[in-house]
């Protein structure tokens, strides 16, 4: 896999390697008779999906029996909304979505690095929100994702990005200008709604501050190749591997510490041999042996990419340990069961982070 070279100007902080969160959430799900163990503590036999990523048995903990309170929403897949936030109710009148995991990272660690955090997707949507409940959009493109991290602009395209982002200043001075003008006539509620919407504002110019500091700010080299976006839409493991390799040189080259990845299913036949028929058809299996054994393959050769993507953590060294080690990743699901669309005891595994890894954690999911 590809290496990165440090750039001169790059220096990590002096005192200890930094911390970074990883989250991918399949909002499809997973068989979990494949995933979870039977038996608990550090003794479990490896299951199926397991089995796809032995080599780090003591890098992972396998936690089953948990979820959200309260998830029926107003469809069977509305719990991705929330597997990062714990809001109840998703979808349904009255629910507002609270601001995501990942987010609240980012706003304590994010100025370090030129992104505070990366949203990526397989569908535009994303498992991130913001502190008034917002989805972040998720970024789709290895290609143009390749292309923010590591291609430096042309001295023209950085004084138009400054520019933008002055003139980006500038109209939330005005807008702030006005909405504090309105305040002294409004109501306790819209009040709250006011507020709600300044600490967006000043989100949004934080924002625009930092990315004012590191416009002019050359980006990392590194010896990877610009990928190009997988033409074939249902290639779907292949677009996860590509990904990947994004995330990894995200994280090795330090710039974000927080990201979250959506990884969706389809409706529709995905490229891999032996399977046949409408993926999330399959996810709907009724117990049909035969639909549960083609998911299997789907599902197996995910467990073996995100194998791969362990591998490439590992393999890089900082402060004498791995990138691995300073990196907790959370891999999982907001479906316990697909095919019932149940929100409970969701798949859930924690990669990395220096965690003592090793066992089975099950709880009582009811």
């Amino acid at each position: 896999s590809a290496r990165s070279a440090r750039p001169s100007w790059w220096s990590p902080p002096p005192q200890a390697a930094p911390q970074r969160f990883v989250a991918m959430c399949a909002t499809l799900g997973f068989h979990v008779p494949f995933l979870n163990p039977e038996g608990e503590g550090p003794d479990y036999a490896l299951t199926p999906y397991l089995e796809k990523i032995k080599d780090h048995r003591n890098n992972f903990t396998v936690l089953s029996g948990l979820s959200h309170p309260e998830q029926q929403g107003n469809n069977g897949h509305a719990s991705e909304l929330t597997w990062l936030t714990a809001a109840k109710r998703p979808g349904l009148p009255g629910f507002k979505n609270t601001i995501s995991l990942d987010q609240l990272i980012a706003g304590k660690i994010g100025l370090a690095t030129r992104f505070p955090y990366l949203t990526l997707s397989t569908s535009g949507r994303s498992i991130s929100w913001t502190a008034s409940g917002v989805e972040i959009p998720g970024e789709r493109s290895p290609a143009r994702l390749f292309k923010a991290l590591f291609v430096d602009g042309t001295p023209e395209e950085v004084e138009k990005e400054m520019r933008g982002l002055e003139r980006g200043r500038s109209i939330l001075d005005t807008v702030r200008g006005e909405a504090k003008k309105l305040e002294r006539d409004l109501g306790h509620r819209d009040r709250e709604k006011l507020d709600e919407y300044l600490t967006a504002v000043r989100d949004l110019e934080s924002r625009l501050q930092q990315s004012q500091g590191w416009v002019r700010r050359h980006k990392p080299q590194v010896d990877a190749e610009a990928p190009q976006d997988i033409a074939d839409r249902n290639d779907a493991i292949g677009k996860q591997r590509m990904m990947y390799d994004m995330i990894a040189l995200a994280l090795e080259t330090d710039s974000t510490r927080t990201i979250t990845y959506q990884v969706s299913g389809m409706n529709s036949v995905p490229t891999i041999e032996n399977v046949n028929t409408d993926w999330h058809m399959l996810s709907h299996h009724g117990k049909d042996p035969e639909k549960i054994d083609e998911l299997q393959i789907i599902e197996a050769a995910e467990f073996t990419a995100f194998n791969e993507f362990l591998n490439k953590l590992q393999s890089v060294e900082e402060y004498g340990k791995s990138l691995l080690d300073h990196t907790a990743v959370l891999y999982g699901s907001n479906l316990g069961n697909a095919s019932s669309h149940s929100w409970r005891d969701v798949p859930i595994i924690v990669a990395g982070g220096g965690y003592k890894h090793g066992s089975h954690i099950a709880h009582d999911p009811k």
